[in-house]
This record gives C-alpha cells, sequence and structure tokens, in this order.
C-alpha cells in the first residue's frame, strides 16, 4: 500500500501515519516543541539535508501541522510553529519517549535527556506515567521540562558540526 492510498484508508491510524508517521515529522515536531524554530536550527539537530527539511516542512504546513512567521523581511526568514493540530502530536512524541525509556537499551537509572514535570499535578513524567483526564488535549505547553547535561552537549555538538560544515562549504565555493 503506498503512502497516498493509505491517506484514503478508513483505518485511522493508516490515515494518520499517512501525514505523521515518518521519522522526520516527528524529530522535527521535537524540534519545534524544544523551541528551535528557524529552518538551520532545525536542520543541524535533525541531520536532514535542506533538500529533504524544505519538502517536509512545506508539507507539514500544508497539512496544517506548522505555521510560517515572518521574522526577518530582508532577506524573508520565517520561522516555523506548531499549530493546535501539530501540538495534539506531543502525546505521541511522550509516548515515544516512554517507550524508548522502556526499550530503548538504556541502564535502568539512566537520566533522561529531557526531565519532564507536568505543570498541574506536579508528577515528574516518567516512563509508566499516565496522562491525567482533561478537557483538553496534552500538549508540551502542558508541561515544565529542563535538558540533560549530556543531551546539552549532544545538540550543541550537532550545531558546532553543522556550523562547521556550512563554513567549509561556503570556503570551497569561494576556493579557484
Amino acid at each position: 500500500m503506498s503512502w497516498d492510498e493509505m491517506s484514503e484508508s478508513v483505518c485511522q491510524i493508516a490515515r494518520a501515519l499517512s501525514v505523521a508517521g515518518d521519522r522526520w515529522t516527528l524529530l522535527i515536531m521535537r524540534e519545534v516543541g524544544m523551541g528551535m524554530r528557524r529552518f538551520e536550527e532545525i536542520q543541524a539537530q535533525t541531520g536532514m539535508s535542506s533538500n529533504l527539511l524544505a519538502i517536509r516542512l512545506k508539507k507539514m504546513e500544508e497539512e496544517g501541522m506548522l505555521e510560517r512567521k515572518l521574522y526577518s523581511a530582508s532577506p524573508p526568514r520565517y520561522e516555523y510553529h506548531a499549530t493546535p493540530k501539530g501540538k495534539e502530536l506531543d502525546a505521541v512524541l511522550l509516548a515515544f519517549r516512554a517507550w524508548g525509556m522502556r526499550w530503548g537499551g538504556f541502564a535502568p537509572d539512566t537520566e533522561p535527556a529531557v526531565a519532564i514535570v507536568h505543570k498541574e499535578s506536579g508528577a515528574t513524567i516518567e516512563a509508566p506515567w499516565q496522562m491525567p483526564t482533561s478537557d483538553h488535549p496534552f500538549t508540551f505547553d502542558d508541561i515544565d521540562a529542563s535538558v540533560s547535561k549530556a543531551f546539552q552537549k549532544e545538540r550543541e555538538a550537532r550545531s558546532a558540526s553543522f556550523k562547521n560544515g556550512k563554513q567549509r562549504l561556503k570556503k570551497s565555493k569561494n576556493s579557484p
């Protein structure tokens, strides 16, 4: 079954996967949820090629998951923000996090990459945590989060590597 055929399926899981079922979509949503909203920030943390990222962002915007907001008029530059539809994927990301904490091969005492506390209840969100009943869908607006030192170091290394790669590419284009 092709992705196009899945988008017409009567199965809700198949339809959802046709929109948000690839790793890039979920990684982009993770980055937007962590406050990375500019193209290069997202690219540095996901490792996506600029072409693939541009295609994916455009599709996510067409699907109503993200919206672009102009932050610089000359040259035109945009930030990407999650729409309410996109924010509802936060619960999916939280479920993936829990699954990864249980089955990702981490030692039981491994510090999570991101420590999360549910604002309303004050509960620490660990792998077995269950979302409390609420009159609105869970989003990352409902939590306070702090990035571990190890994950911060990993993210800084990705950013530095990305910037160094861009500088090397720029130099090679300017060389005779």
